[in-house]
C-alpha cells in the first residue's frame, strides 16, 4: 500500500466535512484540480474508492469515512506539534487565577485569556467572576493572582494602599432598550428624557455595587429587579424596562437589545482597572500587559 500523505488526509477530511471540492478548494486555499489529484492519490494509497459523485455534490463511502475518521486524530496530533514545542520554547508556565466583575468577563477578559493561550501555552489562566468588593478581598487574601475591578465617581474610594494598579480602559455608561423602544434609533438621549422611564435595576450582595437605573435620576421608577445580567436583558428584550450597561461590555448584548448613549454632563462614567499585589510573578505581568494590550483596541 502507498503512503497517504497529510495533504492527501487534510483534502479527505474537508470533502467528507464540507461535500464538495469546490467548498474544499476554497477552504484550503487549494484548486479544484489539485484537490482531485489528492482524493485520486488518496484513494490509489488506499486502495479503494473514498468518495461517489451525485447531483448535490460529493459523498464519502465507506471507505472514505473509515479514512476521514482516522485522518481526522492524526491531523489533530499533527496539529499540536507546534503547540508543544511553543511550550518548551516559552519559559512562561503555571497557573494565573484572573478574577473580574461580572460584564468584564462579556468580552475584554475573554479576548486576553484568548491572547494568553496563544502567546503562553504553557500559562494555565484560571478564572473567577465577582464583584470589586470581593475581588479586592480575595486579592489580599492570596486567592486573586490579577483583578479587574471597576471605579468610578459613583462607587465607594476603595482600598487600593499597597496594591498596583493599571488603568485599563475608561468606559461611558450606556442605556440598553429593547429595540422596538423608542429610543432604540436615537443617537443620544438628553438626560432629562429618562425621568418617565420604568427601569430594570440588578441586585446582589450588601454592599456590590449595580448597574440599573441611571446613575444621576433622583426618583427611577423600578418596575423590576434581577441578580444576573441575563435575566435584566432578558427584561430588557422583552420591553419591560430599560437599564444602564457599562460601554465594555455592549459588544455583547443579546438579540433584540441595542444600546444608547446619554447626554449627562454631570456622569463621568467609570473605569476599568488591573490590580495586583506590588510584586508581581511573571504570569501575573503577562496577564496585566494583555489586559492593557486589548484595553487600548477597546478604547
Amino acid at each position: 500500500m502507498a503512503e497517504l500523505t497529510v495533504t492527501a488526509l487534510r483534502v479527505v477530511q474537508a470533502v467528507v466535512a464540507t461535500g464538495s471540492f469546490t467548498a474544499t478548494a476554497d477552504l484550503l486555499g487549494y484548486t479544484q484540480s489539485a484537490v482531485s489529484r489528492q482524493v485520486a492519490a488518496a484513494e490509489a494509497a488506499a486502495g479503494a474508492t473514498l468518495f461517489v459523485r451525485g447531483a448535490r455534490g460529493v459523498a464519502p463511502t465507506p471507505a472514505g469515512e473509515r479514512v476521514a475518521r482516522r485522518a481526522a486524530a492524526a491531523l489533530a496530533e499533527i496539529d499540536a506539534v507546534p503547540t508543544d514545542l511553543a511550550r518548551l520554547a516559552d519559559r512562561l508556565a503555571g497557573r494565573v487565577v484572573l478574577g473580574a466583575f461580572p460584564t468584564a468577563t462579556w468580552v475584554l477578559v475573554p479576548c486576553a485569556v484568548g491572547v494568553l493561550r496563544q502567546r503562553h501555552p504553557g500559562l494555565t489562566v484560571d478564572l473567577r467572576e465577582a464583584s470589586t468588593p470581593a475581588q479586592l478581598r480575595q486579592l489580599r487574601a492570596g486567592r486573586l493572582d490579577v483583578a479587574v475591578v471597576a471605579v468610578g465617581a459613583d462607587l465607594p474610594a476603595y482600598d487600593l494602599d499597597g496594591l498596583r494598579t493599571d488603568h485599563l480602559v475608561d468606559g461611558r455608561s450606556l442605556l440598553a432598550v429593547a429595540r422596538g423602544h423608542r429610543f432604540a434609533g436615537w443617537e443620544q438621549v438628553p438626560v432629562a428624557e429618562l425621568a418617565d422611564e420604568d427601569w430594570v435595576v440588578g441586585t446582589g450582595l450588601s454592599g456590590d455595587p449595580q448597574f440599573g437605573a441611571w446613575p444621576t435620576l433622583p426618583a427611577p421608577r423600578v418596575a423590576y429587579s434581577a441578580r444576573e445580567w441575563h435575566a435584566r436583558l432578558g427584561l430588557v428584550a422583552a420591553g419591560l424596562g430599560i437599564t444602564t450597561l457599562p460601554e465594555i461590555a455592549a459588544a455583547a448584548v443579546p438579540a433584540g437589545v441595542v444600546t444608547v448613549p446619554v447626554d449627562d454632563p454631570a456622569w463621568l462614567g467609570r473605569a476599568a482597572v488591573a490590580v495586583t499585589r506590588p510584586e508581581r510573578a511573571p504570569g501575573a505581568a503577562a496577564v496585566v500587559a494583555v489586559l492593557r494590550e486589548l484595553a487600548r483596541a477597546l478604547g
